[in-house]
């Protein structure tokens, strides 16, 4: 059987403090033994820290994106990655990266694309605020009956997908709005979804995320985008 890739690809801005916990935390040992080459990149988003320093110590291949967005850091990894399966993990050390091992094997078995649910699996105590709950509950809801296909959490920060898939996807996402835009495609293209519950922790350093800012531009990109032509 021939040797199949896995890159894991973590978007990063001044995440000095829990880069290296996500690198170690990724079951490099536990994949590569089962016959997977395992890459780990790094997108540097124009941090003012050690984060690329750090990755770099940890063996991580660093990608730098200088335009900053979570959206935009994940369009420039997808653009140089050519691979049998691609993963996104947040850099904050709030998404166990063990879960890869069980996503993967998903993949495996024939989906096109993977996420940890956290709205499925266990929150910790103080890992989200009961008015985001809410809300990542209300924007699950639209996205799920907008485009026809049931999604329990869109705004993970753990996503897997078949190389194909990424390749055939085209991100205009610039910020925090990026998961809808993966899920639009994704849905619209017809790609089939399962979700493994994941434990999600209490994020250590301050959130970059706008609760009622962001929120409302991730609703908004789901409306336009189900509407708009071609």
């Amino acid at each position: 059987m021939p040797q199949k890739d896995v890159c894991i690809v973590i978007p990063a801005l001044n995440e000095e403090e829990t880069i290296a916990k996500v690198i170690d935390e990724i079951p490099q040992e536990r994949m590569e033994g089962r016959g997977y080459k395992v890459e780990i990149v790094v997108v540097d988003n124009d941090s003012a820290d050690r984060t690329k320093q750090i990755a770099e110590e940890k063996g991580a291949k660093v990608i730098l994106e200088p335009v900053r967005g979570k959206g935009k850091a994940i369009a420039a990894a997808f653009r140089s990655i050519n691979k049998d399966f691609i993963f996104i993990l947040d850099a904050d050390y709030t998404y166990p990266a063990s879960y890869i091992s069980e996503m993967l094997q998903v993949l495996e078995e024939g989906y096109d694309v993977v996420l940890g649910s956290r709205l499925r699996g266990q929150i910790e105590k103080g890992a989200m605020t009961r008015f985001n709950l809410v809300g990542n509950r209300l924007l699950a809801l639209l996205a799920s009956i907008l485009y026809g296909t049931k999604i329990s959490d869109l705004c993970t920060g753990c996503w897997g997908f078949r190389g194909a898939v990424v390749k055939d996807l085209r991100l205009d996402a610039v910020g925090f709005e990026l998961e809808a835009d993966l899920f639009v495609q994704i849905a619209k293209k017809g790609y089939k979804i399962a979700e493994v519950p994941i434990h999600y922790r209490r994020r250590a350093t301050p959130p970059k995320l706008n609760s009622i800012r962001d929120g409302l531009k991730i609703g908004k990109t789901l409306v336009r985008q189900r509407f708009r032509r071609g």
